[in-house]
């Protein structure tokens, strides 16, 4: 039995304002989970929140992680624990390479299961480096840029993606992943999950649109509305709501309905 990502009975205010109101999720390793909802309803909260962002306050639940209740860890100690957050909006770190960024957190981890491990040898990091930039078909000049510094949308969220597949995490959350992507773009990141999706890895993708579930295929989809999770099903929950947007679901569950 794998690693299980548990959200039970979560509730979460920014500044006072409740913003999740009860969210109940697992995802399991070797799942692959999409959860979607229209703008405000509070997925990239859940997203921060997960990855324990200060700027929010848990009010009620837990988060569960591997048997463990992480709610009190800090976000470092989470990814270190093997939970992988891709950023909707990834920050740039002028004068820190992509390589240098990768190898400082692949010895974090290892010194987080061996206080003696000596980290990764130059040599070994390399090659898994380049092992896996060869996997994902990106450039090995990639490694030797700073960190988003420059980057468009595109190369960010590849870099990410690239992160995913050297650190190896039991659980990775990857927050609106498709925004700003051009159609080239989203298929080479689309391509990265679907690669490194594995007995090994559970995904929770979170998006407003259906675009990126026609390269990765979740087994599971959510409907998240108002602060909570309405609505699970397969697939076809994806292709009703392309069919009829975010519109049936607010009214089937009084709720007033916003911009979608």
């Amino acid at each position: 039995m794998g690693a299980a990502l548990e959200i039970r009975n979560l509730h979460a205010s920014v500044e006072g304002s409740p913003i999740l109101k009860g969210v109940n999720l697992t995802v399991r390793q070797g799942e692959v989970h999409a959860l979607m909802g229209p703008n405000g309803s509070g997925k990239s909260t859940l997203a921060n929140v997960l990855m324990g962002n200060p700027a929010y306050e848990v009010t009620a639940g837990q988060i569960i992680f591997d048997g463990e209740d992480i709610l009190e860890l800090e976000p470092d100690e989470r990814s270190r624990k093997g939970l992988f957050l891709a950023f909707q909006y990834p920050v740039a770190i002028p004068g820190v390479t992509l390589a240098n960024f990768l190898r400082a957190a692949i010895n974090a981890r290892r010194r987080e299961e061996n206080p003696e491990d000596k980290g990764i040898s130059i040599p070994e990091f390399r090659r898994l480096l380049m092992e896996k930039m060869k996997y994902l078909e990106m450039n090995p000049d990639f490694a030797g840029r700073y960190l988003n510094d420059g980057f468009s949308g595109g190369e960010k969220k590849r870099a990410e993606i690239l992160q995913m597949a050297v650190l190896q995490p039991k659980i990775a959350v990857l927050d609106e992943t498709d925004s700003g992507l051009d159609i080239d773009a989203l298929r080479i990141v689309a391509s990265g999950v679907n690669r490194l999706a594995g007995p090994d890895l559970g995904v929770l993708v979170i998006t407003h649109y259906k675009r990126i579930l026609d390269y990765i295929k979740p087994q599971h989809i959510h409907i998240m509305m108002d602060g909570r999770i309405v609505e699970s099903g397969g697939p076809e929950l994806a292709d009703q709501l392309e069919d009829s947007g975010y519109k049936p679901f607010f009214e089937k569950y009084g709720l007033v309905v916003t911009e979608e």
